[in-house]
């Protein structure tokens, strides 16, 4: 195996996410997170990967949410609690993945 078959590996796809003034941001998804029926994603922001270190990679974890057209959409998780809990659960698995 050559040096470029193991980075082609631990490359994550891409998603482009609006904002709310209509900004395309582009980010890394590293994880999906099913938890009590709910699915999560754990992004990285692209625009700031190139500068900082692996260690201090801040994550995004948005919760999948549905219109009532059944388009798909990321939001912010607003509740306290559910948000301990999907966080304990992604530190889990970055802890055993070595993400």
């Amino acid at each position: 195996m050559d040096h470029d078959d193991i980075f082609d590996d631990e490359e994550f796809p891409i998603l482009v996410l609006v904002d709310e003034d209509g900004e395309e941001h582009e980010f890394e998804l590293l994880a999906e997170l099913e938890i009590e029926d709910q699915t999560y994603r754990v992004l990285i922001p692209l625009d700031e990967a190139p500068m900082v270190s692996e260690e201090e990679v801040e994550v995004i974890i948005l919760k999948v949410v549905y219109d009532d057209d059944g388009n798909e959409f990321l939001a912010d998780i607003e509740d306290d609690e559910e948000w301990e809990r999907v966080a304990d659960a992604w530190q889990e698995l970055a802890d055993s993945e070595e993400i």
